[in-house]
């Protein structure tokens, strides 16, 4: 496997030319990852020269129009998906809010459906507000010493009235990579719609959604280096049977249909950077053509080897710590590199505190994870510290970022 080229990957990212964050260490990247290059010129070509009512029949709106279609053609090939199967909503919670009432209306009281408690609550909120309108909610539980999710567990949890079926790829807390495809097989041999929330997952490289066996995936572009949109694929079957949610008149049109309000064209037209962000990094990196969905595996591949070399040693070394823990597995293999420990000796705060002085960008709280916090029997008002990155990081931030931790903990 050829070696991630970090200097070409930064050039990429002009926060990694910004005066005023120079010297710090951005370890924060759940929360929202830098943004590449590509997706802010488009944003900014967007908005200086086709700010305009999209599509209609003069150059700039017919240049608009293009630059949106673009970004629905080249993700949907990164994410093996037709086109027609891509959404772009404000935000990965409100898709949910939205395609939460949408399926709410194909379904009859007692019927079933079963969600993780190890999602992030936007996964999870709304399909559980369901309960009050007679719809049966099941809870897959996580390891309470783990926070793992066990998949044998759903063969008492699924039945002939399970409707739906939803769970995260990886926690934003717990960080274990779940088997999406043994799971959702387990959904659809139940008659289940399955439901993945990609979010903490797609940063460390694009999804084969097709491959998963996910009917409908959700991940927020804002946390995979582009504008802050959220993006939903749903399965063009599921999609036709599922009620209109926008104007009645643009039923017929499926990047309408779960839309309730019109879209950020210029937000649009910025995500197909994405794309040409993950063309260059081929290109850099392999001679050989390939298709884009092919690309896409490759290149996550790239990027977990090179974030696995990083995470390995941060967990050797969080592992030999007595005054912490670790939230989730401590192999680099089963998780993403989005760590969350708990101090046992010192206040949180105050081990934040001392990372922030020493230019480590960190995270703290509880990351709207409460539910697998909760199941984990972690105080949620304190929360966690977090400690998450992406193929952008370098060993020597890693290395920056265990003298932090070192001088917080001792």
């Amino acid at each position: 496997m050829i070696p991630l080229d970090s200097t070409f990957i930064r050039r990429q990212f002009p926060a990694f030319e910004e005066p005023s964050l120079k010297g710090w260490s951005f370890f924060e990247n759940a929360g929202g990852s830098y943004t590449c290059r590509q997706v802010i010129d488009l944003l900014m070509n967007y908005y200086t020269r086709t700010k305009v009512q999209p599509y209609y029949n003069y150059p700039a709106a017919q240049e608009a129009g293009e630059a949106m279609d673009e970004a629905y053609t080249r993700l949907a090939g990164y994410l093996n998906v037709s086109e027609d199967e891509v959404q772009f909503g404000p935000s990965t919670t409100q898709n949910l809010y939205v395609l939460a009432h949408a399926f709410r209306s194909l379904w009859q009281a007692g019927d079933e459906i079963v969600l993780s408690n190890q999602d992030h609550e936007a996964n999870a909120g709304f399909w559980r507000r369901l309960e009050n309108t007679g719809i049966v909610v099941k809870e897959w539980g996580v390891d309470p010493d783990t926070g793992m999710l066990n998949p044998d567990d759903l063969d008492h949890l699924l039945t002939e009235k399970t409707r739906l079926l939803a769970f995260p790829h990886c926690s934003n807390v717990v960080g274990h990579i779940n088997p999406v495809p043994q799971i959702a097989a387990k959904g659809h041999a139940a008659g289940a719609v399955v439901v993945v929330d990609g979010v903490a997952f797609a940063p460390h490289g694009l999804p084969d959604i097709a491959a998963s066996g996910a009917d409908i995936y959700l991940f927020s572009l804002y946390k995979t280096w582009g504008p802050h949109l959220g993006l939903m694929t749903i399965n063009k079957e599921i999609m036709d049977a599922l009620p209109n949610q926008g104007h009645f008149f643009n039923e017929p049109f499926p990047r309408k249909k779960m839309l309730p309000a019109g879209p950020d064209h210029a937000q649009i037209a910025a995500a197909a950077g994405v794309a040409q962000y993950l063309d260059d990094v081929y290109a850099h990196h392999f001679s050989h053509e390939a298709d884009p969905a092919q690309r896409g595996r490759q290149l996550q591949q790239l990027f977990q080897e090179h974030e696995r070399k990083l995470l390995a040693p941060l967990l050797e070394w969080l592992r030999e710590r007595d005054d912490l823990s670790i939230v989730g597995p401590d192999d680099p293999v089963l998780r993403a590199p989005t760590v969350s420990i708990v101090p046992k000796e010192k206040p949180l705060d105050e081990v934040f505190s001392t990372l922030t002085q020493k230019k480590i960008m960190a995270g703290q709280g509880h990351f709207y994870g409460v539910r697998p916090l909760m199941g984990m029997n972690i105080p949620y008002d304190t929360g966690v510290l977090r400690l998450s990155f992406l193929h952008y990081t370098t060993v020597d931030e890693i290395d920056r970022l265990i003298d932090g931790l070192s001088a917080a903990m001792d």
